[in-house]
């Protein structure tokens, strides 16, 4: 298949970019790349070995049809309007046209200074790059959406952040690259008429069925509302915390994007933080929806000038719905429930105040639910809890109710295999796949990423363990 590009954003879009091209690295040279996804985008693997350099995927060539430019956005940052923001370190080179209809956007992270850098130096490290790429392929894997990562080249360009660091790149592919800031960014800026024609080129391309409708923008924006609610629903149920939950991170599309300080629990607490820049805990673990209501609300307002505000209440009001509902499925199957009944919720509640009180791991418990047995009292999840007797009194409920539904073992277990994954992303794993790439050694970073492209296969190995002493306290911030 013959790479196409396309240019809708820019021939469509003039105001919202500028056009430049990336700013090579120093000695740039690939040390990662995706080749599932690449073959799914039908990317030869012979442009993964440039002769020379790095290639595209270090910004020293384009493709054909490729035309790099800047997205222009704004704004709400720990709850504070922030202005202007922008592309300030990642151009998008282009949007692949794929046999099927779709398109991808080919967005480099890391590719130099643009003119919405404001203070930074348009640079992304080998540490956060590594994460960003880890991170987006184990979502992906755990079938929540979100953006991907296509390649990763590091290079001898200094980068300052706590230390100095090795510059990086990540391509990025993601059906758009839109957020609720590039809405905000008009509306601030009295530009009615431009949060309309975003309006109009998101509805046109991601959302082709509702283009003919009279109420298209509400039908649109209800929609916005249920794929952010379902989005953040299945972050709690695997444990994911966000951590930059600003309105320039959250993407139209309900994809996790901008994986900067981000983290899976270890130990179940809610209120972890998982960004250490995170003062005031704004954007901590069971945070999470009501901050994806208040960035829906914000997005709501720049939309006020063309739908009305009883029509967008209207919508929002749908949220909590949408939320509990792909949350109640979701937890449900990895109860091992198959049907709804009226004390699910307590059955839940009971199991999360056992694992809060001892800081139980929240994925390994969930997968060591998954064997247990109707007609057994013994299960291996039990000698994980100090308070035998809590545990005893739960697991006995629990059993009735699976009792209930006259289901075989066989059968459920198989569901709950299916949805409880064994392996996540701890940020001890990663750490330790960026502390080798650091000093050369890549074999690491692909291990992890081959096995976290099969978070729900058993494994006897590390990678399924809680972390180690060293692990349990990593530090990750926005520098991340």
């Amino acid at each position: 298949m013959t790479l196409s590009f396309t240019t809708h954003w820019r021939d469509e879009l003039p105001d919202f970019y500028t056009a430049l091209t990336p700013t090579p690295l120093s000695n740039a040279r690939p040390i990662w790349h995706n080749a599932p996804l690449a073959q799914t985008l039908g990317v030869p693997a012979a442009l993964f070995q440039p002769s020379t350099g790095a290639g595209v995927w270090g910004g020293e060539a384009l493709l054909p049809g490729m035309s790099p430019l800047a997205q222009v956005y704004s704004g709400h940052q720990f709850g504070s309007w922030a202005g202007q923001l922008g592309d300030g370190r990642g151009i998008l080179l282009g949007e692949q046209q794929l046999p099927d209809g779709r398109r991808m956007d080919w967005h480099l992270k890391g590719a130099g200074l643009t003119p919405y850098s404001r203070m930074g130096d348009g640079r992304a490290v080998l540490r956060s790059t590594i994460r960003e790429g880890l991170a987006s392929e184990a979502m992906h894997a755990l079938d929540i959406p979100t953006t991907r990562a296509l390649s990763i080249v590091t290079s001898d360009t200094p980068v300052y952040r706590e230390t100095v660091e090795q510059g990086a790149m990540l391509m990025r592919i993601a059906e758009s690259h839109v957020r609720f800031g590039h809405f905000e960014h008009f509306y601030y800026r009295r530009e009615a008429e431009k949060v309309q024609q975003l309006a109009d080129y998101v509805i046109r391309h991601h959302w082709p069925e509702l283009d003919g409708e009279a109420d298209k923008y509400i039908l649109w924006f209800r929609d916005v509302v249920t794929r952010t609610a379902t989005l953040i629903a299945s972050w709690q149920t695997v444990g994911f915390a966000h951590g930059v939950m600003n309105t320039d991170n959250m993407s139209i599309l309900g994809l996790t994007m901008d994986y900067g300080p981000y983290g899976f629990l270890d130990d179940f607490k809610p209120d972890f933080i998982c960004n250490h820049s995170d003062y005031q805990g704004r954007y901590s673990f069971e945070n999470q929806p009501a901050v994806g209501l208040w960035n829906l609300q914000r997005l709501a307002q720049s939309l006020s000038p063309f739908i009305s505000a009883d029509a967008l209440n209207a919508a929002l009001d749908g949220y909590q719905h949408a939320l509990l509902s792909a949350y109640g499925r979701r937890m449900r199957d990895k109860l091992g429930l198959f049907t709804p009944q009226q004390g699910d919720n307590d059955l839940l509640d009971g199991l999360f105040a056992l694992m809060m009180r001892e800081g139980s791991d929240y994925t390994r418990t969930f997968r060591m639910l998954s064997a247990s047995e109707q007609l057994r009292a013994a299960s291996p999840l039990r000698d994980e809890f100090i308070d035998r007797a809590a545990f005893d009194s739960w697991f006995d409920g629990y059993r009735a109710r699976l009792r209930d539904e006259q289901i075989d073992d066989a059968r459920r277990q198989q569901h709950m295999r299916a949805v409880n994954p064994a392996l996540v992303l701890r940020n001890w794993l990663a750490q330790r796949a960026i502390e080798q790439a650091e000093q050369g050694n890549t074999g690491e970073l692909e291990r992890l990423h081959e096995a976290l492209a099969q978070p729900f296969i058993d494994r006897e190995d590390d990678y399924v363990s809680r972390p180690p002493d060293w692990g349990k306290g990593l530090e990750v911030s926005c520098s991340s």
